[in-house]
């Protein structure tokens, strides 16, 4: 355990640079964040209810059920077991504090060679209260598998979720955040991606208070692939948040990232941060990046910031974009001119702008679930 831990830190003190703290297991090593840290100004921490400072005490209680095709195991072990952590350290205060206060981990073991017909689904259901979670998916080479990952109820819940993906495995994750009005859901995702794997996620977030993501990529070994998707639909007074690693530590591998939102009602505020770093042993690096932000209505507020460091010039391309906006009226006008009434082509812009991330997931009962929902919040948006 101790030996995986060293290794994790080594790798990741050059990310350590942009933050207030070096990453580690241990919530001591991080100091209380006051909102002018990089990494927590534009967080809300009143809203965090405690689980930034130490006082969010683990009271509450939270349901959560695997469900997973023959040949899957999941077990419960300790925090010295040596596939926990071995993904991703914890890079601020509240993923430190979850690593800490958690009492058992949750393993899903993919045995390798597997190709899996249906998903592996993780159910969390809120109960109230504060929970503190650690859940490991250990993938084996060459091995394909869906996981689905769905968050519903009420919790104040901080949690960190890591995929160890063995060589030439095949992943998808599916994380959805539909919790009620009144959550607070801290995570931090890390993939350790092996030789020629692939690791796609699609996070999806619409409800909660305040929920805060961490998505975390890094490279065990050349050839590896990420893709990360990402909807949000943040709504009257709801604070979203979404900070992406990539981390390129290993030659020849590629990065792609996709993160489209849509914003209606006062004081709805999305953040997005994209943070790519290419190494100087990264070379053959091929990354880019998108956060597009679609603002429906006055008094919503997005910040959107890609980042983009570079230590080898031996790459094969590198960049980002962000755009934030309201509806396109050459879009509009041409529906409307086919006869189709202002708010039904509204609708049909906005589905037409999620559309393509949707259709990344891949899993159809979660698709269809989504959409109704995408339909339920653009009837709410656009009336």
């Amino acid at each position: 355990m101790a030996e995986a831990q060293s290794i994790a830190v080594a790798a990741e003190s050059t990310v350590a640079t942009r933050m207030s703290a070096p990453p580690s297991y241990d919530v001591a090593d991080f100091p209380v964040p006051h909102g002018r840290e990089e990494e927590w100004r534009f967080t809300p921490l009143e809203r965090l209810k405690g689980l930034h400072d130490g006082t969010a005490v683990a009271t509450g209680s939270v349901k959560v059920e695997v469900s997973a095709p023959d040949g899957v195991t999941v077990t419960t072990v300790g925090r010295d077991d040596p596939r926990v952590g071995r993904a991703g350290t914890p890079v601020d205060r509240v993923a430190a504090q979850a690593f800490s206060a958690f009492e058992k981990a949750t393993v899903v073991s993919v045995p390798a060679e597997a190709a899996l017909a249906d998903p592996v689904r993780l159910s969390v259901q809120g109960e109230g209260g504060v929970t503190y979670g650690h859940t490991v998916f250990e993938i084996g080479a060459f091995a394909e598998v869906v996981i689905v990952a769905d968050h519903t109820g009420d919790a104040v819940r901080a949690t960190n979720v890591e995929f160890l993906v063995g060589d030439g495995a095949k992943v998808t994750f599916v994380s959805v955040q539909d919790w009620d009005d009144t959550a607070v859901h801290c995570s931090q995702h890390s993939a350790l991606i092996g030789r020629d794997a692939t690791f796609k996620s699609v996070v999806i977030t619409f409800g909660g208070d305040l929920v805060r993501l961490h998505p975390r990529v890094s490279y065990a070994a050349p050839g590896g692939e990420a893709e990360l998707y990402g909807l949000y639909f943040t709504d009257n007074g709801q604070h979203q948040e979404h900070r992406l690693l990539v981390d390129h530590t290993a030659a020849n591998c590629r990065s792609n990232v996709a993160y489209k939102g849509a914003l209606q009602g006062a004081d709805a505020h999305a953040v997005w941060i994209g943070d790519v770093l290419i190494r100087a042993a990264a070379t053959g690096t091929d990354t880019y990046e998108l956060n597009r932000n679609l603002v429906l209505t006055d008094g919503a507020r997005v910040d959107s910031v890609p980042n983009l460091e570079i230590e080898t010039g031996e790459i094969v391309g590198a960049g980002h974009a962000s755009a934030t906006g309201r509806f396109e009226d050459e879009q509009l006008f041409y529906l409307m001119a086919r006869g189709i009434p202002a708010e039904e082509a509204r609708r049909l812009v906005v589905r037409g702008f999620f559309a393509e991330l949707v259709q990344q997931i891949g899993v159809p009962d979660v698709e269809e679930r989504l959409i109704a929902k995408l339909e339920a919040e653009l009837a709410e948006a656009i009336a």
